[in-house]
């Protein structure tokens, strides 16, 4: 399988995640980086900005694939092989695949949407343009007698790949793993079939992940499932599955873990995304706990609480020091301080630095720990002076 990164194209055209053409730059080589084996540079005809985007990424980004994307519309290919050539590029262009949007976006008849693919394919393949993918647009409220015949039809232009959009993020696992089936068995190998889920009911990785079980043999994906409404599916969920599910799924990758928490940040950056509290692999404390029975666990062994570990992403698992941590992490900080204390003083010490704290959010471990220190010395000078 393979992984087709859409950050900066569909990632970037939701609300408040404009990056200019450097910034652009930069992110696909971070993205490259971690090991994907392509990158979407951008929408070329859409507006000068993505032109430029795609120029620089065709002429910096080395030994990783690029893509672009275009409207069945032989001037958007076009422009598409003006910015970024032919060498190491993907055309991608989208096909309309439900008849709700035949009707209420389109304006067209099945006859046109199919014909369309058909000329532009071809359009595309007389440019010199050799790996070209067509992405069936709102596929899972498609008909199958669209959906075949735009595959089909793609595929004998000469399409290399085809792409299944569950645009709306409307399907379950079953059915988008129906619909890959479907298309494999009507673009058979070496045709290339490539999932593009969103999130809306938050199942893009569990959609993904069905698709590749039906024979998808690509995963289309986003840093931080960034994208449209709720997102797109997250690289960092699918190379994390993969990493620890090999086994169970009998599929593997070669993403870098370790190197995607600070791709990601640095995107956030960019966009000037906050950073999420609880968002899988990247969440500010998806390694860590103020929990009282939690951390009991975990000071005598983390696995108790912890099948991710944050050593593989980059990232550090911290105790929190909040109202309903317990005496046992007390205990703990009172033993790296090295001092004594009797029953009557550590419930003490438990009623008012944890159970009636003042602080109202969580602290980490070292704020609560020098505080301890700072009232422990105090008390100390206090009884050497009696």
């Amino acid at each position: 399988m393979t992984f087709f990164d859409t950050t900066l194209r569909d990632g970037e055209q939701a609300p408040g995640n404009a990056m200019n053409p450097d910034q652009k730059l930069e992110l696909a080589q971070l993205i490259a980086g971690l090991g994907v084996d392509c990158v979407e540079a951008g929408f070329p005809a859409s507006s000068p900005s993505d032109f430029e985007a795609t120029r620089l990424i065709a002429t910096h980004l080395s030994g990783t694939r690029f893509a672009t994307f275009s409207r069945t519309h032989p001037r958007d290919v076009e422009l598409a092989v003006e910015a970024g050539g032919t060498h190491n590029h993907q055309v991608q262009m989208v096909a309309t695949g439900s008849q709700i949007h035949l009707t209420h976006k389109r304006g067209i008849t099945r006859h046109a949407a199919v014909q369309e693919v058909v000329d532009t394919v071809k359009f595309a393949v007389s440019l010199g343009v050799e790996d070209i993918a067509v992405g069936i647009e709102d596929a899972s409220r498609g008909e199958d007698a669209l959906l075949r015949a735009l595959t089909e039809a793609a595929v004998d232009a000469g399409a290399t790949c085809i792409i299944l959009a569950d645009t709306t993020g409307c399907h379950t696992p079953a059915e988008f793993g129906t619909l890959i089936g479907k298309i494999r068995r009507w673009a058979p190998p070496p045709i290339k079939v490539s999932t593009h889920c969103h999130n809306d009911f938050g199942l893009a990785t569990a959609n993904t992940l069905a698709g590749l079980a039906a024979g998808a043999d690509e995963v289309q994906v986003a840093l931080g499932g960034i994208g449209e409404r709720a997102g797109n599916t997250s690289l960092e969920e699918i190379a994390a599955v993969l990493a620890y599910k090999t086994d169970v799924l009998g599929l593997t990758c070669d993403i870098r873990l370790d190197a995607m928490y600070a791709a990601y940040n640095r995107l956030r950056r960019v966009i000037r995304l906050e950073e999420p509290r609880n968002k899988p692999v990247f969440g500010k404390y998806v390694f860590g706990t103020a929990a009282g029975i939690h951390q009991q666990g975990m000071l005598s062994d983390p696995s108790t609480y912890e099948y991710v570990e944050p050593a593989r992403f980059g990232r550090e698992r911290s105790l929190l020091i909040g109202r309903h941590s317990g005496r046992t992490v007390l205990r703990h900080l009172l033993e790296q301080l090295d001092a004594k204390v009797d029953d009557t003083e550590l419930d003490e010490l438990y009623r008012v630095h944890i159970a009636e704290r003042d602080q109202g959010d969580c602290e980490d471990l070292s704020v609560v720990r020098d505080r301890l220190a700072r009232e422990l010395g105090e008390r100390a000078m206090v009884t050497a002076g009696r």
